[in-house]
Parts: structure tokens; sequence; C-alpha cells
């Protein structure tokens, strides 16, 4: 799917700089690939990491799916959301590849970390919906930022994206940390009655083509 020529910013046009820090192979039940660690240029760890199948380096239009960490939904199963569903899918559309890469970024909640996720949790059952509920906390309803993200594919020298998202905020937030988004690829899953709200919600509200 093609991107978007026009998207109104929303990030600032900034850079981050970090470095690969090591690498290991990482079999798993969706194939083979290798997850990398980053450090920034002080040489502090990061706790994102990249999951890549094949050599990435120099590759143009590589699929990609930048992930934020949700650990109700990615771990614990839950049908809140489509987290797990969305990663999965991710999983295995890069296992099917020559190469390809996930970043999996510690980004809990939109931003706003595990603690106040649960707290958002409890004010979307007293009838709020996700935007509202993080508002209601004092937050922007998506407090993500993608410049490390993008700062991640340059260590690993890729040229070019083929970013599969539903999300515009992360196609604008790697173009502007230096990324060609050669293109967008949707990923959508099946909803379930538990999250239809939740997906209503980010397609009426947030933006995402769902």
């Amino acid at each position: 799917m093609p991107v978007p020529h026009a998207i109104a910013l929303r990030f600032p046009l900034s850079r981050a700089e970090v470095r690969v820090l090591a690498r290991a192979k990482l079999p798993s039940r969706h194939g083979e690939f290798e997850i990398l660690s980053f450090c920034d240029s002080a040489g502090r760890p990061l706790d994102d990491v990249a999951l890549i199948r094949g050599d990435v380096r120099g590759a143009e239009e590589l699929d990609t799916r930048v992930h934020s960490e949700c650990l109700t939904g990615d771990v614990f199963g839950s049908y809140r959301c489509d987290c797990r569903a969305q990663l999965e899918l991710a999983l295995s559309r890069v296992a099917g590849s020559a190469r390809g890469v996930i970043l999996y970024m510690r980004q809990e909640g939109r931003g706003i970390g595990i603690a106040n996720k649960i707290r958002a949790y409890a004010l979307q059952e007293a009838g709020l919906d996700t935007v509202d509920a993080n508002r209601h906390l004092g937050f922007d309803d998506d407090m993500r930022d993608y410049s490390v993200a993008a700062a991640m594919l340059q260590a690993m020298e890729v040229r070019s994206v083929v970013l599969h998202t539903n999300n515009l905020l992360k196609v604008e937030g790697l173009q502007n940390g230096g990324v060609a988004v050669a293109r967008r690829e949707p990923i959508v899953t099946p909803p379930r009655a538990e999250n239809a709200r939740y997906l209503s919600t980010k397609r009426d509200r947030s933006g995402h083509l769902l």
C-alpha cells in the first residue's frame, strides 16, 4: 500500500544514535531468527531489541514491523487488544521471508508504562475509551516516539523498509528519523467481542487504517 505523501507532523525531526551491542541466534516456534541488542552513543544498553531473519545489511524494501511492548497481550494473551495477534502475524510473515526484521520497542501502554496502563484499563471499565482514559491520566493518547527505532534500522544498515503497520504515525516517525519507507503493508487480525471497542477507537480516533 503506498505511503501517503502528506502526513501532518506530530514528532519533531530528531535523530538518535545507537549501535549494535550484541547478537545471538534465537530459534523459536516461529522459525530461526537472530536477536540483536543495542546501546546508545555513550555505550549504555537499550531495552529495545531487533529480531532479524537473513542478512539485512544494505537491504531495500525490507519487511519490517515496529512493535510496541504489550505485557498484557504479548505475554498474558489478553483479549482487550490485538497486540499479540499482530506480533504473531508479523513473526509469521518475517519467518516466511528470506530476510526481515521486527523491532520490539519497550514503549508499554503507548508510552505511559505498565502501571499507568492498568490505571487506564480501570478507567475504560468505568466507560472511557482508550484515548480519553490516557488523557484523563494527564497523558497524550499516544506518547510513543520512533527515533530510536529509526536509529536501530540505520545501525543495521537497512536502506529502506516495507512497514507492516496500520498506524501512519509509525510511518512518519521512521521517516523523520531518516528511514526510507517504500510502502506500508496492512497488518489486520480478526476482531473479538472483547476488543471491538478498542479497535473502533483506534480507527475512529487514532487514525489507524483498519
